[in-house]
């Protein structure tokens, strides 16, 4: 069914405020998802607040240029392209695609190029970039590494707590100290070594001669 020029029209609308919005915008050539890998695809994006749409490349790139003043060039948009936005973090919504790209190794969908911090990227750069960690992820190994000191401040306390019950103290200051003495390693005091200084030898003996008046 031929697309009508207003419905034209709404699609490059549409294109032209998601590219505005979106923080980075992915474009993947797609082939053989089927509708179920396609809608699965779409949920995971919308769980980290970016989108998937399929629209034709000359609306593609008419769009970029009003939304970004960014020309493209068809020749980097080959086959059916659809556009990863991601509107909240700029890495979530090209990761979540790129797990599919790795899943199915380039033959159902893989990348073609990306717009990241405004400008256009290649090939090669894209797929760097959709292979960073996002931000939800960063943040979640920043917590996870600020939880194991608080974790073992925990297990002290918790171990002071039982050894406070079990000997009838009241204060933690009352706890014997771990004993120190028995790792230290015993020093030997060494006789101290008397510096010598040089000394020149004699080698003749000098004798006084008496001089006759």
């Amino acid at each position: 069914m031929a697309v009508t020029k207003q419905q034209k029209q709404e699609i490059l609308a549409e294109l032209t405020t998601r590219f505005k919005n979106a923080e980075s915008i992915g474009f993947a050539k797609t082939t053989t998802l089927t509708v179920s890998e396609f809608e699965g695809m779409r949920n995971d994006l919308r769980s980290v607040g970016a989108s998937y749409m399929v629209a034709k490349k000359t609306l593609i790139v008419k769009a970029i240029k009003d939304a970004l003043d960014i020309d493209m060039d068809l020749d980097t948009l080959p086959g059916q392209i659809g556009v990863v936005c991601s509107n909240e973090d700029a890495i979530a919504g090209l990761g979540k695609v790129n797990d599919l790209v790795k899943k199915y190794k380039g033959e159902k969908i893989e990348w073609t190029a990306a717009i990241f911090e405004g400008e256009l990227r290649s090939l090669e750069e894209t797929k760097a970039i959709a292979g960073m960690p996002s931000r939800e992820t960063l943040l979640g190994r920043l917590v996870g590494s600020m939880k194991s000191p608080i974790s073992g401040l925990a297990r002290w306390f918790d171990a002071a707590s039982k050894e406070l019950e079990t000997t009838g103290k009241t204060k933690v200051s009352e706890l014997d100290a771990p004993s120190t003495e028995a790792s230290a390693p015993e020093v030997k005091e060494e006789a101290p070594v008397e510096a010598k200084t040089a000394e020149t030898p004699a080698t003749e003996e000098v004798k006084e001669e008496k001089t006759e008046a």
